[in-house]
């Protein structure tokens, strides 16, 4: 693999999961009842809108498009949030939601960073970027559960 690969590839996956992460908090927001919870979710949202065009700046480089997310994980996700908010429509469950979210995106992307390790600083600098993002968003939101 040369850098221009694995670096392309790792940029698709960041793309792919920041619209992931923005999709889900968009589906769930109007579910909100505390504001405070509602603009960390805000505010989180917009991070990942940054970092969503950082990436297809960076991909516009190569003359690639982005990616999106995997209609079964998009699919599986919509499921359980439209399940477990038909059980309990509350701040704990979002928070949980939105917890689990992070920290599959998490888990995803540090795979992402070891499979695609010749890819350059930037690619590198946006996928570790978002993963602290998902991470404290995880810490961010956490007095919820």
């Amino acid at each position: 693999m040369t850098i221009h690969q694995d670096a392309i590839k790792l940029l698709k996956e960041c793309n792919a999961g920041v619209k992931m992460g923005i999709d889900s908090i968009a589906e769930i927001l109007d579910h909100v009842q505390d504001d405070n919870l509602k603009q960390i979710l805000n505010s989180c949202r917009e991070e990942h809108q940054k970092i969503d065009s950082e990436v297809h700046q960076l991909l516009n480089r190569y003359d690639e498009s982005g990616k999106e997310p995997n209609a079964v994980a998009k699919g599986m996700s919509w499921l359980k949030t439209n399940m477990k908010m038909s059980m309990n429509e509350s701040d704990n469950t979002i928070a949980d939601l939105i917890t689990d979210g992070c920290n599959m995106g998490v888990k995803s992307l540090n795979r992402y960073l070891n499979e695609y390790q010749a890819a350059d600083k930037q690619a590198k600098d946006i996928a570790k970027k978002l993963i602290y993002l998902e991470q404290q968003m995880v810490v961010d939101i956490s007095p919820y559960l």
